[in-house]
């Protein structure tokens, strides 16, 4: 019931489907599977800073497996932890460089300087994210592929608690409109929605389509049969109906899922503007095997220029483009929600859950960044360090991580479609 053009967008919803399904998952696909963006180093012991809560999911599907540090290819461990400390406490370039080829010889001059470049930028004022404290003893890498996300058993009050929290307190809404369903006033809403600035709808747009995608992957990834010789993982029609069919959620369930279109243009388009900070001959994505590296950057520059050639991008120009005091008011405003959108992930009982939610979150801030940065991009040097934008091989991991989910989602629709049809 997902068709034709999207609100506040010049592209329809299946010209994302055959460019998406056929052209750019596939490769996305396997980028993903590398050793650079398969850890991810994250802090899933920080307390929840908003209420006291220490009801975690007790059921083994909420369990997060970390990585014993063995595992973790060396250039990994290396890059994002050894150099961090000496690094940021530093000032001069020179010195950083010789502190560092004092600390590891056997590194290559462009992986030193890489390697740098990544300690050094810890800028949180450009952040849409509450940065996680990835040198804290709590912090260990994972795995993604070995703690995919998927159905948990994780629902009911503790799960609407959170969702409750990010939409009443952070999507910029009245406390007297009602979200659609919470009390069934959801043409109100929709009049109060209209009527704001494309900036504050685009907001709640992009939180109900990480929403939405959330929701698909659990129906996507449902556990099926549940026996001592096996656990059977796959697609839950009926859990996928209840949350997006049209008559079950009174016409609500198609504008969530356009809005999970909304949300896979914004971030292809921060994809496609990114382009000039990974083309420069300086930046690797550095594992410590020379060959496999060499190969994934290649790829990672396949996929941005294919993302670059999608002829129907979202116009973020429409964006912050009145008064510029207002305008600088209103994208502080935005950044600042978000960011407490992404301490609300600690609060989040279930482990796994917590893991792709700040993995989301975070990737969807970095798109948020990239796009309010186009003009630091535009003025990088071709060689050296890029001073006035920078992103950490945190940012780089939650990016395409955050954008593989939202691309596996429109791929997964596709898959219900199909077993919707066949049951008609």
């Amino acid at each position: 019931q997902v068709t034709g053009y999207l609100d506040d967008c010049t592209c329809d919803v299946e010209t994302i489907d055959a460019f998406n399904n056929y052209k750019l998952f596939p490769r996305l696909n396997e980028l993903l599977e590398s050793d650079y963006f398969r850890y991810y180093k994250v802090n899933l012991q920080k307390p929840c800073p908003f209420w006291d809560d220490s009801s975690h999911c007790g059921m083994r599907d909420c369990a997060v497996q970390p990585c014993p540090s063995d595992e973790v290819p060396d250039g990994i461990r290396s890059g994002s932890y050894k150099y961090s400390e000496e690094a940021n406490n530093l000032a001069e370039e020179c010195e950083e460089a010789k502190r560092l080829g004092a600390v590891d010889d056997s590194l290559s001059k462009e992986t030193r300087e890489a390697v740098l470049q990544w300690a050094q930028h810890d800028d949180s004022s450009d952040s849409f994210c509450e940065a996680d404290d990835i040198h804290s003893p709590d912090a260990e890498y994972v795995d993604l592929l070995l703690n995919p996300e998927r159905y948990t058993g994780y629902k009911g009050p503790d799960a609407w608690k959170i969702w409750n929290s990010i939409y009443e307190e952070n999507c910029f809404k009245p406390q007297n409109v009602k979200r659609p369903l919470a009390s069934g006033r959801g043409q109100t809403f929709y009049k109060w929605l209209k009527g704001v600035c494309v900036e504050k709808r685009a907001f709640y747009r992009l939180i109900s389509g990480l929403h939405a995608s959330i929701n698909i992957h659990l129906s996507a990834r449902y556990l099926l049969q549940d026996t001592w010789s096996e656990k059977k993982w796959g697609p839950n029609v009926t859990e996928f109906q209840q949350r997006f069919d049209e008559v079950l959620t009174r016409g609500e369930g198609p504008r969530r899922l356009k809005n999970l279109y909304f949300l896979y243009l914004i971030e292809l388009r921060a994809l496609s503007k990114v382009l000039p900070f990974f083309e420069r001959p300086g930046f690797q994505l550095y594992t410590g095997n020379q060959s496999q590296d060499a190969g994934m950057k290649h790829l990672l520059l396949e996929i941005l220029h294919l993302a670059k050639s999608f002829p129907l991008h979202f116009d973020e120009n429409s964006f912050f483009a009145g008064n510029e005091k207002e305008a600088a008011k209103l994208k502080e405003e935005f950044r600042l929600h978000f960011k407490n959108i992404s301490r609300i992930m600690d609060c989040v009982g279930c482990f796994k859950c917590r893991l792709w939610g700040k993995l989301q979150t975070q990737g969807l801030g970095t798109a948020l960044k990239i796009l309010f940065s186009e003009n630091l991009i535009e003025r990088m040097p071709e060689s050296g360090p890029s001073y006035g934008f920078q992103l950490t091989r945190q940012e780089i991991v939650a990016l395409f991580n955050a954008f593989g989910r939202v691309s596996t989602s429109v791929k997964e629709l596709e898959n219900f479609r199909n077993i919707l049809q066949n049951m008609r």
